[in-house]
């Protein structure tokens, strides 16, 4: 295999969640143009079609399946359906997520337990589910961020916590499934990339924290999007259990 072949992802079949708008439908176009087949989930059945058609018009098929990653059950029936089209399931990119920005005193148990549900817990139902039937070679990718260790001037206890503990998550299924099912397990840690998070922060606070990033912008999702293709790939075949973050440096400020 050639150093570029390793970059390929040709047969291979990669699972996306929260492919219905911004990173996820950036990834699941990056791992069609490497060469994948793409299941796409979401809870927006609407727009998850749009990215199954973005998938397609690179000429790499797609199966859309609208799920919602807190429901353990939905989680099964993704890989499930995934494996009745395809017959495998390679990669998994945890992708689904979601950001708030309340004051500690002020979140509601409600808020706090759904941030958790939907970052963390379904990222680990995704991975179980993936999990039991992924074979040697395979590689979950979770989708962190640099919140995980760090702080950024907004209250933003439940999406903090839920991203740390994608951290220690990705570092226990490394350790154990690398050696016993060979299958690796990595997260990404973006920095500032636009989302649909970003887009409710406000107005004057992304230009505010570019001080604590030394590239001096924001990210671009082709940006993550590589970083995400190294970790899905045998490039990273001797990678397991990291954390990766793609901030432009914020982490060392």
């Amino acid at each position: 295999m050639s150093l570029l072949d390793r970059f390929r992802l040709d047969d291979k079949v990669a699972i996306v969640t929260g492919a219905s708008s911004g990173l996820g439908v950036a990834f699941a176009e990056g791992l069609a143009e490497c060469g994948a087949d793409v299941v796409v989930c979401a809870r927006r059945a609407e727009r998850l079609e749009q990215t199954r058609e973005r998938v397609e018009g690179l000429g790499r098929r797609c199966l859309a399946v609208p799920a919602d990653v807190t429901s353990p059950e939905d989680c099964t029936r993704v890989v499930e359906q995934a494996m009745e089209s395809f017959g495998h399931v390679d990669v998994l990119v945890n992708n689904a997520g979601l950001g708030t920005a309340v004051p500690a005193t002020r979140e509601t148990p409600e808020e706090f337990r759904r941030v958790i549900d939907i970052n963390l817990n379904g990222s680990y139902w995704m991975a179980q589910a993936c999990g039991r039937v992924m074979q040697p070679g395979s590689s979950i990718v979770n989708i962190g961020s640099v919140l995980g260790s760090t702080t950024a001037g907004l209250p933003q206890a439940a999406y903090s916590a839920s991203k740390a503990a994608i951290i220690g998550l990705t570092r226990d299924l490394a350790q154990q499934w690398t050696g016993r099912k060979q299958i690796r397990v990595n997260a990404l840690a973006p920095g500032f990339f636009p989302s649909e998070m970003t887009d409710q922060y406000p107005d004057g606070y992304l230009d505010a924290m570019m001080i604590r990033v030394p590239a001096g912008r924001g990210g671009d999702p082709a940006e993550l999007t590589a970083a995400l293709l190294f970790l899905a790939s045998d490039a990273s075949s001797y990678v397991t259990g990291v954390t990766l973050p793609v901030d432009g440096g914020m982490l060392t400020t």
